[in-house]
């Protein structure tokens, strides 16, 4: 029997995915928003999944059923609170109500651990309040509680991603220890450089390879699969070419004109990627050169859905699916599935050592 899990707040799918990649079962997965609850059941047609608004699901009639049957829950509850400076909201705050939910199912079906990753600020915020009343919710019922910030650059990931981590185990006198760097670094170059190299407009949903995997990482992401699927190129406004054509590789907007300067308040605006360096944090709005650092290393177009699920650590076979939007947020919301892994061997090792 495999251990199993039920993911909350689950998106596309990548903190369930790093689980299924080290050997678990997702049991059943909650989206509220139809189009990425249909990507992540095209991608998982043997997992349950609930497509609803969390606060409208009865919670005994929902996982009561799963009660003492569950390894982990996993998920990422949205809290108002965490980002609201001088206001000291708390989780039991009903503000704060998506939260709240959360700690309601890991109470009924009570899970040998838990897992919620979050903003990194959820730590520091209100000088660790939010922090603190969440060690104290989850002790009061019984888990060891760690926390701490990881950044998935630390676990071969090709991006500066940092994420709040907080696990829990259920009856024990220590918390599990949060997984430690495990040595592997991916450059953007190991990410993407066997990708055709599609300009402005170019591409297809569904098209062949054209070039043999160039780097162990894409070895991996490239297993299993023998079509390349959402690999196509934004179709630029003519203004935004010309920028582009005026920065060279490893340099940005200090190479354009003042008149092309814009008021873009991102860091790392009409920025080109560094290919032997790790990309900045990959966000819902890739496709845009002056949204961040999204800029081909060497081609005059942003980068596309496939190539930014690459930098996120998904593999090839991992299918994005609906509009560009919401491929977009699929893939720039999602825990990166290698970030996930490292997480669940930590608690199988944990188990192992029962």
């Amino acid at each position: 029997m495999k251990p199993t899990v039920i993911d909350l707040f689950a998106g596309v799918g990548g903190l369930s995915l790093g689980f299924e990649m080290a050997g678990f079962e997702v049991a059943l997965a909650n989206e509220y928003d139809p189009s990425i609850a249909e990507a992540y059941m095209k991608n998982r047609p043997n997992t349950k999944m609930i497509v609803e608004d969390i606060t409208k699901l009865p919670v005994e009639e929902t996982f009561g059923p799963y009660e003492g049957k569950v390894t982990v829950v996993i998920g990422g509850p949205p809290c108002q609170g965490f980002s609201q400076k001088g206001m000291r909201k708390s989780v039991n705050d009903p503000r704060n109500f998506l939260f709240r939910y959360y700690f309601e199912v890991v109470k009924k079906v009570k899970p040998g651990y838990f897992v919620i990753e979050n903003v990194p600020n959820l730590l520091t915020t209100e000088n660790g309040y939010f922090k603190d009343e969440i060690v104290e919710l989850f002790s009061g019922i019984g888990y060891a509680v760690s926390c701490g910030v990881l950044c998935a650059a630390d676990f071969g990931v090709p991006q500066d991603r940092h994420r709040t981590c907080i696990m829990g185990k259920l009856g024990a006198d220590k918390p599990v220890e949060l997984p430690k760097p495990n040595g592997v670094h991916t450059t953007i170059w190991d990410a993407i450089s066997d990708l055709s190299y599609f300009e402005s407009g170019e591409g297809a949903e569904e098209q062949s390879y054209r070039n043999a995997p160039q780097s162990e990482y894409q070895k991996l992401l490239r297993a299993g699969s023998s079509e390349l699927y959402n690999h196509i190129a934004t179709r630029h406004s003519k203004v935004t070419l010309e920028r582009l054509k005026m920065i060279a590789p490893e340099r940005g907007k200090e190479m354009l004109p003042e008149e092309h300067h814009t008021k873009s308040i991102y860091s790392g605006t009409w920025c080109r990627m560094k290919k032997n360096s790790i990309a900045k944090t990959i966000t819902t709005r890739y496709d845009t050169p002056s949204s961040g650092e999204f800029t081909h290393p060497y081609l005059d177009r942003a980068i596309t859905t496939r190539e930014a699920a690459r930098i996120q650590s998904f593999p090839d076979a991992f299918r994005f699916y609906g509009s560009k939007s919401s491929q977009m947020k699929q893939v720039g919301n999602a825990v990166p599935p290698l970030l996930g892994k490292a997480i669940a061997e930590r608690i199988l090792d944990d188990m192992k050592n029962e």
